[in-house]
């Protein structure tokens, strides 16, 4: 029912930090999508669905709970109660993965952005070094004219 879609989300957001480590000709589009998903109306919409994630990963942990109770109390294990519960430990260790690697994403996209922002201050000081150095050694070499 739903394994199948979350099995491609997971396996779309293992490309998209696989993307995002190694350089890539898709890394750039990747994280102009990221900056706009994060511009706007975006971090709303983010945070609500992942809180109805959380919510459907509480509620199928919840009936896991149950079933291993219920199976407890009576002694016996049914095989529809086996087979309901290995479906549902499934779809909970993949919304589990799914949350897990949606943080992921969400600190390598930051982490990215402040990296280049710290290599773009970092050249602009090294231009405005170089700048100083030549002007300090031109003055350096030119014969003083007092007497």
């Amino acid at each position: 029912m739903m394994i199948q879609p979350l099995f491609a989300l997971v396996f779309l957001e293992v490309l998209v930090i696989l993307t995002l480590i190694f350089r890539t000709p898709l890394r750039k589009p990747v994280l102009m999508a990221l900056d706009k998903s994060k511009q706007g109306r975006g971090p709303v919409i983010v945070k609500s669905a992942g809180g109805t994630l959380f919510v459907v990963l509480v509620s199928i942990l919840f009936n896991v709970t149950l079933m291993q109770n219920r199976a407890t109390d009576s002694g016996t294990v049914n095989p529809t109660d086996q087979v309901l519960l290995a479906n549902h430990l499934l779809e909970a260790s993949l919304l589990g993965f799914t949350l897990f690697l949606a943080l992921v994403i969400d600190r390598l996209h930051y982490y990215i952005k402040e990296l280049r922002l710290l290599r773009k201050t970092l050249e602009g000081e090294k231009k405005t070094n170089q700048s100083r150095d030549q002007v300090e050694s031109a003055a350096s070499k030119s014969p003083s004219t007092s007497t």
